[in-house]
């Protein structure tokens, strides 16, 4: 479609848009709907929201490594973190599980599973940094915890404001070994005795979230 006030080409086929593995065709087909009118944000929000637990877990220390220790050395840090958080995962019943560079995430339909597979995953992790399995620089993880509803649409089956706080506090907040959860996250899990929360408060943040340690 040609509009008067852009002159160059608008990418509207939703096969082709599908092809670059954004979104799935159907998923466009909708997207293009609400744009156009035709299929009303409600509907919308009927046919793919869903209530999720999202962990998103973060390698530290990937870009300082591979400068420091070579490329391919680097990777193979990558792999040793997703042998070791894979099966911790799923042992707490993971629906799904992606990775991407140095990243996983972890969808769940109970946020105490997610919150016992982020510890349990601390746990694992210290474990096989200190086994003769580990190479001269084992890794370490940092996790970000979010609940609530999402799109179920993309490859990890979960976009939205949750999604992207639990990204921002997994990839960029959360340090070594620390489990950071949003607000709402908190409010799903507050009442387990067994793990200490700690309201995290910064001016530079975007909102409020919270540390959580097991007791």
């Amino acid at each position: 479609m040609m509009m008067k006030d852009y002159s160059h080409e608008l990418l509207e086929d939703p096969r082709e848009l599908s092809s670059y593995c954004g979104w799935s065709e159907d998923v466009y087909q909708d997207f293009l709907a609400c744009q156009c009118g035709t299929l009303s944000f409600e509907a919308f929000h009927q046919k793919y929201q869903q209530k999720s637990t999202i962990l998103v877990i973060d390698m530290t220390g990937f870009t300082a490594s591979a400068m420091k220790i070579g490329e391919l050395q680097s990777l193979l840090r990558v792999l040793d973190a997703q042998k070791v958080c894979i099966p911790a995962l799923k042992d707490f019943s993971a629906r799904l599980i992606r990775c991407f560079a140095d990243d996983i995430v972890a969808v769940f339909d109970d946020p105490n599973n997610a919150i016992d597979a982020a510890f349990e995953t601390h746990r694992r992790l210290k474990l096989f940094r200190h086994s003769s399995q580990a190479s001269k620089y084992p890794a370490k993880c940092s996790i970000g915890i979010g609940h609530g509803n999402v799109f179920a649409i993309g490859p990890n089956l979960s976009q939205g404001d949750e999604m992207n706080r639990a990204s921002k506090l997994g990839e960029d907040i959360a340090r070594a070994n620390e489990t950071l959860l949003t607000e709402l996250a908190y409010d799903a899990l507050k009442a387990r005795t067994d793990i200490k929360f700690d309201l995290q408060t910064s001016d530079d943040q975007l909102f409020p979230f919270y540390r959580a340690v097991p007791v």
